[in-house]
């Protein structure tokens, strides 16, 4: 781990999300995937889909989840990053992953993968974490890979026709489902 992401992960604090949390990890799920704000960090999908990524019932839905956890990443006690850990039997599903735009490229998504992946194996003892992003998203996916992820070309349809996950700009839009073996 490089030193900005070591100084960054010990300013970090993770925990579950809260009720309370509902309002600021959709406005940082958002900001770091639509609109203008969110072309300020890398993740954005702003020119592939239009509208929302998330909302409140979608983030509240996975926090009162027996089988899920929004984990919720705090630096000197602000929102700054989340992402779902979901059991499913073997494997674990890693979603809704999100970083402040403004603090992306400094290693803090590196710090809070490592550690959603641990929580992950030593809470449900996962063997796997399988996760789905849209095939065309390819530094993302090459990101992932750097961390170990591996493409599976296992694809599921994008739910065109539904708003709740956004306004597609072109048609060719589907999930990947990506793998990482923990062990």
């Amino acid at each position: 781990m490089d030193t900005a992401a070591t100084d960054s992960a010990a300013a970090l604090t993770f925990r579950d999300a809260t009720d309370a949390d509902v309002d600021a990890l959709v406005a940082l799920i958002e900001s770091a995937y639509r609109g203008d704000s969110s072309r300020t960090g890398w993740t954005t999908e702003a020119d592939i889909l239009e509208g929302q990524r998330t909302d409140p019932e979608g983030v509240l839905e996975v926090i009162k989840s027996s089988d899920s956890r929004l984990l919720t990443v705090e630096r000197e006690g602000r929102v700054v990053a989340c992402c779902q850990l979901e059991h499913r039997g073997e494997y674990a599903y890693f979603g809704m992953f999100a970083v402040s735009p403004a603090l992306q490229g400094a290693g803090l998504g590196k710090v809070i993968i490592a550690e959603a992946e641990r929580q992950a194996r030593e809470t449900w003892g996962v063997t796997e974490m399988h996760m789905t992003v849209i095939s065309v998203r390819n530094d993302l996916i090459a990101w992932y890979e750097r961390r170990g992820y591996r493409r599976t070309g296992r694809m599921t349809p994008f739910p065109y026709g539904d708003e709740r996950f956004g306004i597609p700009q072109r048609d060719d839009l589907q999930f990947e489902l990506l793998v990482k073996p923990l062990v």
